[in-house]
């Protein structure tokens, strides 16, 4: 069976409650059971935080014995050093996903410190770019 980690940073836990416009109504638990139904050939890992340095030990800690990791940093994606140096340390290939466009969002949002390290990005297709993360990975195992 494929194994993939997911890793939400901050906020992503308010998915459903925060900025509805921008982030949709549907909840990360809500979508990831949908997610595991349309995948039963994956066994998904699921974590989130709000601490920047509970996400680089789980980056750590998944990135010698998972298939894949679906990655996203959040915010941290455009501050944090120490986050891309972890996908950078790992064995194991990480897409970065985001939910909203960062690129047509604010400047600040258009510096990423892990893009250059995952193996691909996916941003702007809401929730559905973690379906498409994981049919990249599905695909690369086949």
């Amino acid at each position: 069976m494929l194994q993939i980690a997911i890793i939400n940073g901050p906020n992503l836990n308010l998915l459903g409650k925060r900025e509805p416009g921008v982030y949709g109504h549907e909840s990360f638990d809500d979508f990831l059971a949908q997610l595991k139904k349309d995948f039963p050939q994956v066994a998904f890992t699921y974590f989130q935080s709000n601490i920047e340095g509970e996400l680089v030990q789980a980056i750590q800690d998944h990135g010698f014995n998972k298939d894949g990791i679906i990655l996203n940093p959040a915010a941290y994606t455009h501050t944090s050093v120490a986050i891309g140096d972890a996908v950078a340390a790992i064995q194991t290939p990480v897409i970065e996903v985001h939910i909203s466009n960062v690129h047509a969002r604010e400047d600040f949002r258009k510096i990423s410190h892990v893009s250059a390290k995952a193996v691909g990005s996916i941003v702007g297709l809401g929730l559905n770019g973690y379906a498409l993360a994981t049919e990249w990975f599905v695909s690369k195992k086949s």
